[in-house]
């Protein structure tokens, strides 16, 4: 193999790499979009700027009521739109189920 086509080959294996990487970022984007909507549809205007405020603390744990608030509504378990008192009772009994009390104990000499 020549030098030429050893550097052909090299800039086909990137140019198929940076085409790949460009097709997953906007299957992501178009997913988002796809969700962003779906949520749109079901939470009220309140709730959803308090999942928003959710998301710049916990991201992942905003992530995962997002998935959880859209198979309920699509599954009908669920009264649509989602209010946002409705999401506060969502989010406390998530809480309580997740949330660990710390204790901590010193004990003196």
């Amino acid at each position: 193999m020549s030098y030429d086509e050893e550097l052909e080959a090299i800039k086909q294996r990137k140019l198929m790499e940076l085409q790949r990487r460009l097709q997953e970022e906007e299957r992501r984007r178009q997913l988002r979009l796809q969700k962003e909507m779906l949520l749109r549809s079901i939470l009220t205007p309140k709730a959803r700027e308090r999942l928003a405020n959710l998301r710049l603390v916990k991201p992942e744990l905003a992530e995962a009521i997002e998935d959880q608030l859209i198979a309920l509504a699509q599954s009908r378990r669920i009264n649509i739109p989602i209010t946002d008192d409705v999401l506060k009772e969502l989010l406390a009994s998530i809480y309580e189920q997740t949330h660990r009390e710390t204790r901590i104990r010193i004990k003196e000499k």
